[in-house]
């Protein structure tokens, strides 16, 4: 077991349809002590789940628009479990009218919110737990992200601007952190139906064109995606940072 003895984070659990579940199954599987957060209307839900990980727990985290939360939601973790070795971040959202409209129609408040939920959070939430001195040594955070940060996909609009933005912070920050010895990552996951993607206007014809030009001619899995994780929780990995590596059965490489 790859993740034996090791404390993780996995922030972003919403339901058993979520990547960041398959991430806490895999942590799991592969020897975690794993450490859900989830917003407070998810609570229950998550509380369910996580009969099936005997051991784990959750905490509410609000709104990681104000710093306030994400730092109770890790002092509290911190108390209860002291440092910890890897977190996962699968936070995003963007109004809906933002998805399902054309992109010149997003509003400012609608860019400054999927901006600062989707991309500044990962760089609240890593300050924080530096900054509480929460993190092991060789400690590896690992952030979701998406092809429509590279091409344009559509009716991924704004998403798509914030998730660009969230890699060039894992590079940033792969610089900075580095310095202390700890490592950041992404994954960018091939599309999977999650309740987030229903906001994406003709989800299912991103499905089909997957199936029909990935190399590997199938779609990605969450269990594959929460593989991948723990991998990059795991000291396997200790020689990668600052990379976005793309899960997604390589219909990245595939030109149009």
């Amino acid at each position: 077991m790859i993740l034996k003895d090791k404390k993780v984070i996995i922030m972003g659990v919403r339901n058993k349809w979520s990547i960041a579940w398959g991430a806490a199954k895999s942590a799991y599987e592969q020897g975690a002590k794993v450490i859900c957060t989830c917003a407070e209307e998810n609570l229950e839900k998550v509380k369910s789940l996580l009969e099936e990980l005997p051991g784990s727990s959750v905490y509410v985290l609000g709104d990681v628009a104000v710093d306030e939360n994400i730092d109770k939601c890790l002092e509290q973790i911190k108390k209860d479990y002291g440092k910890i070795d890897g977190i996962l971040h699968a936070i995003a959202h963007a109004y809906s009218d933002d998805l399902r409209n054309d992109f010149i129609l997003t509003s400012r408040d609608g860019y400054s919110h999927a901006q600062d939920i989707s991309s500044y959070s990962l760089l609240a939430i890593v300050r924080m737990a530096k900054d509480k001195d929460m993190l092991n040594e060789g400690a590896s955070i690992v952030a979701y992200t998406y092809y429509g940060s590279e091409k344009v996909v559509e009716g991924y609009n704004v998403m798509g601007v914030a998730k660009a933005a969230l890699e060039t912070s894992i590079k940033y920050l792969a610089k900075d952190i580095g310095k202390d010895g700890y490592r950041i990552n992404g994954i960018s996951a091939g599309p999977i139906k999650t309740l987030s993607a229903k906001g994406i206007k003709d989800f299912g014809s991103i499905l089909d064109i997957v199936e029909e030009k990935a190399p590997l001619h199938k779609n990605v899995t969450t269990e594959q995606v929460g593989d991948a994780t723990a991998f990059l929780f795991s000291d396997l990995s200790s020689a990668i940072t600052g990379e976005i590596i793309h899960v997604d059965n390589g219909f990245s490489i595939i030109g149009a």
